[in-house]
């Protein structure tokens, strides 16, 4: 503000958006913990939380109010982060084992060649007492007749949990961990029913009913319609998506369609609204109860309960509670008879998540879905104060919804896109434009048909026109994914950028004067730094044997046939680089004889050894040595062998002005979650 007058007039305008901000605190906490490069103690996050809850007490007798809430806000996200960490723990493997299991099972996910476990309660004499994770996750070849619940033994090759690919990559591991899988693996042979070894509780018993209910349906929505159409099916009544063919799937998102897989608003609004809208319709068709009993609110309780049945069926992941907690929001607003969509049910809706799910604010979905959704209600806020003069037609008002609901969604969820996934789809608005209405009138009918039908054994009627209407879809996608320019690739965007333009996009669409376009300094400011990025120079993965370096042409370029080739695909992708691993082997200058290879780069001397032969010669002329085999080099430079790889999971090297590296190790920090690495007490 350029003087206090005019700091007076904007507080004036805006003093009832400031709590909007209360939810964007608590969720900056949480990534501050995050953000650590060390683990604070328990007696820590304790004394936080004390500060919280002294900093909220003065703030409700009026000191200070605004900023000591916030502060508030983001300390007890903070404290509530390290709080979930301690009551997840679980101890994470260290090195590769062969284990004979007995466990129960905690989950069961089919996927398209094979079964996919999550184990609990884990018994083993592989692990060192005290050190068994409290789950695993194991894939096998087959499930047979397996249920959650059942207890089984097999035998299985486990690992620790995948590490990033290079610093500042997704950590799987992280996310893991915050669902207690402290190793993961693959089974050998079949996995053998056996008596229970201890009965379940009464929330073990709860989570077993539902997990069962998952599975049963999923089995039958299968058997009905197998290949993909099943696995779409699935994923859109019972959030499994295991069964989904690559190439469908590929063909949804680079069409903007990747939302239609996973539960999250679209869905729960089509449930819960369109029984809302049925019901309430059904009810004024009856004059007699129309007139006599409230009908809106008996249509919000039902659709409420339905959406609640829903999220549970869907297996509640982060987009799904999000959604249905907004969805609540909504129909707890009709039955108060108070305004149904606004920013602050959505304020409420991620605070409620975040308080209890501090880490869903690491995780995409909730990124995405809730950029999108603070957009599309900034908008229909903007729309609302609008003086419209001319009255739309019907369908004009339906293509306009569906029109602007996908530009701004695309808009919104495109930093985000990039961020995780390196791709934008820019035809994102003719993809939903054509294929909203099959998935609103056809697709989602039909699933909640099939579900309602299911007790009765009557669904396959249901479930035959739903995958009917999945193949509309899916040439729908493919038809706009195959046009010319239909996607692009970017470079990975740093943090920095993310975190800048999400700043500036909050402030957009927080704030309602003019002070609101002030956030486009900060979105310009990220776009800055993702432009001009700098990407890196080399890459070495934890074998210590695929080894990318940036040629003259701005492309990654690997020394030899990659050994890990997931590492090498995901180098890629960040790299915004389409190309195939084989057509990224090789580059000029680069010399490879049966002991290893060598290439010079703006001065920089790289060698690549394969045997013992080769080291005399690499440590002596070499600036940057990575060997496949055990080195001794005395020279100070940067050297990097097996040992060292695996230990610290693979580096980025800085060639110029001075070869330097940094491991994913020391870039993921002193965690839980990382191996080998436990948390201060």
């Amino acid at each position: 503000m350029a003087n206090p007058l005019s700091a007076l007039v904007f507080w004036r305008g805006e003093e009832g958006r400031w709590p909007l901000w209360l939810p964007v605190a608590l969720g900056a906490g949480a990534a501050l913990y995050f953000a650590l490069s060390f683990e604070p103690s328990t007696t820590f996050g304790w004394a936080v939380l004390a500060m919280a809850a002294v900093a909220a007490l003065i703030a409700a007798f009026g000191l200070g109010r605004v900023p000591l809430a916030l502060a508030a806000a983001l300390l007890l996200g903070f404290g509530l982060a390290k709080g979930r960490e301690t009551r997840i723990a679980t101890p994470v493997l260290d090195h590769a084992l062969i284990a004979h299991l007995t466990a129960r099972i905690a989950a069961l996910e089919p996927r398209e060649h094979g079964v996919r476990l999550v184990l609990e309660t884990v018994r083993s004499g592989a692990f060192v007492s005290g050190q068994t994770p409290r789950r695993v996750r194991v894939a096998l070849r087959s499930g047979g007749d397996l249920h959650p619940g059942d207890w089984v033994s097999l035998t299985a090759k486990l690992d620790t949990p995948p590490a990033p690919v290079e610093p500042g990559a997704a950590d799987i591991g992280r996310s893991l961990y915050f669902q207690s899988i402290g190793a993961t693996g693959f089974g050998y042979g079949r996995a053998r029913m056996i008596v229970p070894a201890a009965p379940p509780d009464v929330l073990q018993r709860m989570r077993q009913t539902i997990e069962a209910l998952r599975a049963q349906m999923t089995r039958r929505i299968q058997a009905a319609l197998p290949g993909s159409d099943g696995g779409i099916a699935a994923a859109l009544i019972t959030g499994t998506r295991g069964g989904i063919a690559e190439e469908d799937e590929s063909a949804l998102r680079d069409a903007g369609l990747a939302h239609v897989l996973a539960i999250a608003g679209l869905h729960m609004a089509l449930v819960g609204g369109g029984l809302f809208w049925i019901l309430r319709a059904g009810l004024a068709a009856v004059p007699s109860v129309a007139l006599r009993y409230p009908i809106k609110k008996w249509s919000a309780g039902a659709a409420l309960a339905a959406s609640l049945f829903y999220l549970v069926i869907s297996g509640a992941a982060p987009p799904s509670v999000r959604a249905f907690v907004m969805l609540g929001m909504v129909m707890l607003a009709v039955l108060a008879d108070r305004p149904a969509l606004t920013m602050r049910s959505l304020a409420l809706a991620a605070a409620v998540l975040l308080l209890a799910r501090p880490e869903s604010i690491a995780e995409p979905g909730f990124q995405m879905s809730f950029a999108a959704v603070t957009a599309l209600v900034a908008v229909a806020e903007w729309e609302q104060r609008r003086q419209r003069t001319t009255p739309r037609s019907a369908w004009r008002r339906y293509a306009h919804g569906i029109f602007m609901t996908s530009l701004v969604g695309s808009l919104a969820t495109l930093p985000f896109s990039l961020f995780h996934f390196g791709r934008a789809a820019h035809y994102a608005v003719l993809g939903n434009l054509i294929a909203m209405p099959v998935m609103g009138f056809w697709v989602m009918p039909m699933a909640a048909l099939s579900v309602v039908l299911m007790p009765f054994g009557l669904e396959g009627g249901a479930l035959h026109l739903l995958g009917a209407g999945i193949d509309v879809m899916v040439a729908m996608g493919r038809w706009v994914s195959g046009l010319p320019g239909a996607v692009s690739l970017s470079p990975a965007m740093p943090l920095s950028a993310l975190v800048a333009i999400s700043l500036g996009g909050l402030w957009c669409a927080i704030w309602r004067g003019r002070v609101r376009w002030w956030g486009l300094a900060p979105m310009a400011l990220g776009v800055g730094l993702a432009v001009f990025a700098p990407l890196p120079q080399m890459l070495v993965a934890g074998d210590a044997s695929t080894i990318a370096i940036r040629g003259d042409d701005g492309r990654l370029h690997f020394v030899r046939k990659p050994r890990d080739k997931f590492t090498a695909r995901e180098w890629l992708r960040r790299d915004g680089d389409g190309r195939d691993i084989g057509d990224a082997i090789g580059m000029p200058g680069l010399r490879c004889d049966g002991v290893g290879c060598a290439v010079t780069w703006r001065g920089v001397t790289i060698a690549a050894s394969l045997k013992p032969e080769a080291l005399a010669e690499d440590c002596a002329r070499a600036q940057v040595l990575v060997s496949a085999v055990k080195v001794n080099c005395k020279e100070p430079k940067t050297v990097i062998d097996p040992g060292a790889a695996a230990a610290d999971e693979g580096y980025q090297v800085t060639l110029s002005p001075m070869p330097s590296a940094i491991s994913v190790r020391a870039a993921r920090g002193a965690r839980p979650w990382v191996p080998n690495l436990n948390s201060a007490e």
